[in-house]
């Protein structure tokens, strides 16, 4: 029996193996149930001067709020807010809306899906998944979602950033959301998959807002 004495490059070796684990990890497909800055805006729901005054955990929620879209500045989210019946609950208050790019839309519908402007600038983007936050659960943040999902839109809600009067009106609102496909999540769970690795620029402005505390 022959031997062939064929002399193996080390480094070479090392090399191919690094090639191959990286052709390998590129392949694979960041899953679709995941959101991307290039695919997905936030949609902020009448966050409003008297309507935020009379719901529950309503301190909480305004942080949460103005949390994600910080961090959707730093990372490029699209984003847009509405306001329900401005000339009789008055406007976005004033925390949320000196972050915000885009005047928020005036609507009369409970469903932000009415204002058409906002639709045709997030398919203008191209689109597919919308964040939802504001208030309140039970009304326009819900009838928001279902019309959301009746137009091919994968709906997500983050739970701590959404409220109602009524503890009932909240619970029953996330179930309701739930059962037709809305997808629920939080606030510091939105911002790291937003965020997606360690190592990007941004991630330092994002561990500080995860790292925040609610102040009394």
């Amino acid at each position: 029996m022959y031997h062939l004495n064929i002399p193996i490059n080390i480094d070479s070796s090392e090399n191919l193996f690094s090639d191959l684990s990286t052709s390998f990890t590129d392949s694979l497909l960041h899953s679709p149930m995941l959101m991307q800055s290039k695919d997905t805006a936030l949609l902020i729901i009448d966050v409003q001067e008297r309507l935020i005054q009379a719901v529950d955990d309503q301190k909480q929620i305004v942080w949460n709020i103005r949390r994600l879209i910080d961090a959707a500045n730093v990372l490029s989210i699209e984003m847009a807010a509405t306001e329900q019946y401005p000339q009789r609950l008055g406007h976005t208050i004033e925390l949320i809306a000196k972050r915000i790019v885009h005047k928020p839309y005036p609507k009369m519908s409970f469903s932000s899906v009415r204002c058409a402007e906002i639709l045709q600038q997030f398919r203008k983007s191209g689109i597919s998944k919308i964040l939802l936050c504001g208030i309140e659960a039970h009304v326009c943040v819900l009838q928001t979602a279902i019309d959301l999902i009746s137009n091919d839109y994968q709906v997500f809600v983050a739970v701590d950033a959404i409220g109602s009067r009524r503890r009932i009106d909240y619970e029953f609102a996330l179930r309701r959301m739930e059962s037709v496909g809305v997808t629920l999540t939080t606030t510091e769970s939105v911002m790291f998959e937003w965020c997606h690795r360690a190592d990007r620029v941004e991630f330092k402005t994002i561990s500080k807002l995860v790292k925040e505390c609610l102040s009394e």
